[in-house]
């Protein structure tokens, strides 16, 4: 079987990720850093598209992984997809349906939402496919997962899935199962943490850490008594895009401590801040209590559970986890993203014709 290689680009809020994969090896990697002044100039996250577009084929140029060059030649280019409709799991063509709610309403608003817009320009460019791998919108949800108590709203799924499966799928390699047969718990931990139930290659519960659900983190809020906040916002001291950013982006550990930056937190703590051991053991403690309600979830089997996402590089704060949970099953610790690689997996699948090849409605 021959080898494919594969672009894949991955925008977040002032950088843009890419890589090139011969099958499943990286064989080019960049991140392109994007100044802040110079987004802010653009007007908007999709005037930001013909600027981020540039730079990237002008990095595989300088790298010599341009059009031109003819021992590297593209079948593929993988992208990030924002908050388009609620998909299942799996590999997506970006069609113009796609390209079309991926450029309106609140995908526009996220950076991921580029990665499909440039991966689809490209691709029309070279004559290859683009594609787009478990979206931050998949949703496997159970019915009595997205009821709740008030008609009129009802939980989403929203979350690191990407990386989530792809971890998830990491651990049931060591424990010698395959994915579709295990029962696992994913916490995703960085700005936003997301705790999901992988029941038999499916995530059928997760906290929403958008909307404000489940533990606090380095930058949210995280789940709060509703009463208090209805008040401040009612108080006249906040408008709802102040109030909106306040839970998903002001909140949290930056707000308890003045950083964002665990390592910080950590150096504080050495430096013998109670304060700031107390706020880490906090986050952990609700972390924990989060895993234990996809305890419950999964009714109490659970084979494996899995701690990712960039805080997993804290010893300090896995252990603190661990102490809580590591009697309910193994725990594997996978510190930061295989966004990129788990990207050009679900796009090898679809050259090689190993999965099916979905179609965004």
């Amino acid at each position: 079987m021959r080898a494919y290689y594969i672009l894949a680009i991955n925008p977040g809020s002032t950088t843009t990720k890419i890589a090139v994969y011969k099958d499943q090896q990286c064989v080019l990697e960049r991140t392109l850093t994007h100044d802040r002044d110079e987004l802010d100039r653009c007007g908007s996250v999709m005037g930001q598209k013909p600027l981020r577009q540039q730079m990237v084929m002008q990095a595989l140029q300088e790298a010599g992984q341009g059009q031109e060059q003819e021992h590297i030649v593209l079948d593929a280019v993988v992208g990030r997809c924002g908050m388009v409709k609620p998909l299942d799991s799996g590999t997506y063509r970006i069609g113009d349906k796609m390209v079309e709610d991926l450029s309106s309403g609140e995908a526009s608003l996220h950076a991921s939402s580029l990665g499909g817009l440039i991966a689809r320009d490209i691709g029309d460019a070279l004559g290859i496919p683009a594609f787009t791998v478990d979206p931050v919108v998949t949703d496997e949800l159970v019915p009595q997962a997205k009821l709740t108590g008030m008609p009129g709203i009802e939980r989403r799924s929203i979350f690191h899935a990407l990386n989530a499966k792809a971890m998830a799928r990491r651990a049931c390699a060591e424990l010698g199962k395959s994915y579709q047969n295990s029962r696992l718990i994913v916490a995703h931990m960085g700005g936003g943490i997301t705790v999901g139930a992988h029941h038999y290659g499916r995530v059928i519960d997760v906290n929403d850490a958008m909307m404000g659900e489940g533990p606090f983190t380095p930058e949210r809020s995280g789940a709060l008594p509703l009463v208090p906040v209805i008040d401040m916002c009612f108080s006249g001291q906040y408008s709802r895009q102040e109030m909106v950013d306040l839970i998903t982006n002001q909140s949290g550990m930056q707000a308890l401590l003045g950083t964002n930056d665990l390592r910080v937190c950590e150096k504080m703590i050495k430096n013998g801040d109670s304060f700031a051991a107390l706020v880490l053991e906090s986050m952990a403690y609700q972390v924990s209590k989060q895993i234990g309600a996809m305890v419950a979830v999964l009714c109490g089997r659970v084979d494996g559970i899995v701690l990712t996402g960039g805080m997993a590089y804290s010893d300090r704060f896995t252990g603190q986890i661990k102490e809580r949970v590591d009697l309910i099953a193994p725990v594997f610790v996978y510190p930061g993203e295989s966004e990129m690689l788990a990207m050009a997996q679900g796009a090898l699948a679809a050259l090689q014709g190993s999965c099916r090849i979905l179609e965004y409605e």
